[in-house]
């Protein structure tokens, strides 16, 4: 069974940095396509990032520029760094994970392992 922890929110101000981690276990395939999603208070989760096996990336307009997601497939984790950060980037961030497939867009939806969260809270 895939398991995903992640760790790395907090708060900051507008126009700072954080960074995310989700440590993976459980995985049997090399073949994968791995994400970050959000979730805003009263608004529907949303895709930010993707990352397939071969490193090939893609991103949701409203983050492109700022964040940067990276894999260490060594140390089984998946990042993103958030830069210029955002009021409107405050959101539980979640990562997650399957494992059946490389297909990675940004809109992908059905994944089948997630982890629990983390709040990221951007001050103005």
């Amino acid at each position: 069974q895939v398991q995903l922890v992640e760790s790395g929110g907090g708060s900051v101000q507008a126009g700072g940095s954080l960074g995310l981690s989700c440590v993976v276990s459980g995985y049997t395939s090399s073949t994968y396509c791995m994400a970050w999603f959000r979730q805003a208070p009263g608004k529907e989760r949303e895709g930010v990032a993707t990352i397939d096996t071969d490193g090939g990336t893609t991103y949701a307009d409203s983050v492109k520029g700022r964040f940067t997601v990276s894999k260490d497939r060594f140390k089984n984790t998946l990042y993103l760094q958030m830069n210029s950060l955002r009021p409107e980037d405050t959101a539980m961030y979640y990562c997650a994970a399957d494992y059946r497939t490389w297909y990675c867009p940004v809109g992908k939806r059905n994944f089948p392992s997630w982890g629990q969260g983390t709040q990221v809270t951007v001050s103005s």
